[in-house]
């Protein structure tokens, strides 16, 4: 019986050093993740899906648990302000995401920029005649069916068009800004063009439809919609404190325009649908990415 006893007791004793060494460690960043959960926000713009994909398989080989979140720009900054989210990976500055800025930016850490050319476009397929530039829209409004297909409602695409394209070119009656998904605006745009009906879509560099696609900007000689844009990555506050070793590495985050280009091809074309299967196979054709980030 004593014999018995002092078996539980020993047991008992292990059980609690174990959990005690488990509890140490994760209180740790350390060199490799333990276990701890990191939340990444992304909003439904091509890029954000393939990096939040790329971070989530770059951060889980190094043993973190990740779970990713698909929202509205404004709820994942107010997410990452409110701490629920931990990382943003497409904070468009200084313009796209001005406003949220203002709002949040005080409870944010920006952890880098790991793209510098981004801009803001509305696009038409090549093969329509007599719309160059945005000042032609207003007399052309009928062959588009007075739609402007657009994307998310709370995308700062949406708000920069509804705000200033529209009213901007007086188009404010003559065309609807149709917002509803960027997967349904990209499913629009395909339909027209494999019929080589005339459409005209709310768009952005970087963006793989440029690379599928003949395509053509339109000239926006008011600058309605800016100049080319920086992409950031933001944190919750206090992110860079519990996660110094993430933190460094999203610092030497960079992507030009060929990389990214090879990853949404591979993961909106190739093995759509299947996202992890896709970054699989792009580190695996650029074995020295990783590296860059160590």
């Amino acid at each position: 019986m004593f014999t018995t006893l002092r078996r539980v007791l020993a047991l008992a004793v292990t059980a609690t050093l174990a959990l005690g060494g488990a509890a140490c460690s994760a209180k740790s960043d350390g060199g490799s993740g333990n276990g701890k959960k990191i939340t990444i926000g992304y909003m439904a713009w091509d890029e954000a899906i393939a990096a939040s994909h790329l971070w989530q398989h770059i951060l889980e080989e190094k043993g973190y648990r990740v779970q990713l979140k698909n929202l509205e720009a404004g709820l994942v900054y107010g997410g990452l302000a409110g701490g629920d989210i931990d990382l943003f990976l497409d904070g468009w500055l200084p313009q796209t995401h001005a406003s949220y800025l203002e709002k949040y930016g005080d409870k944010l850490e920006k952890i880098g920029v790991w793209y510098d050319d981004a801009s803001l476009s509305i696009a038409v397929p090549k093969y329509v005649d007599g719309v160059d530039s945005l000042e032609d829209l207003a007399g052309k409004a009928g062959t588009f069916g007075g739609q402007l297909i657009g994307i998310e409602p709370g995308a700062g695409l949406t708000k920069a068009t509804q705000e200033k394209v529209l009213p901007g070119y007086g188009l404010a009656d003559a065309m609807k800004l149709k917002t509803s998904s960027t997967p349904a605006m990209l499913a629009a745009l395909d339909a027209a063009i494999a019929d080589q009906k005339p459409i005209v879509v709310t768009l952005w560099h970087p963006h793989w439809a440029y690379a599928k696609y003949e395509l053509k900007d339109l000239a926006d000689p008011k600058g309605t919609l800016g100049q080319a844009e920086q992409i950031n990555t933001f944190g919750r506050q206090g992110f860079g404190k519990d996660f110094p070793e993430v933190t460094k590495m999203l610092a030497k985050f960079t992507m030009d325009n060929q990389q990214l280009g090879s990853l949404e091809d591979l993961m909106f074309n190739t093995h759509k649908g299947d996202e992890k299967k896709a970054v699989e196979e792009w580190l695996k054709a650029n074995p020295d990415y990783l590296k860059a980030l160590a």
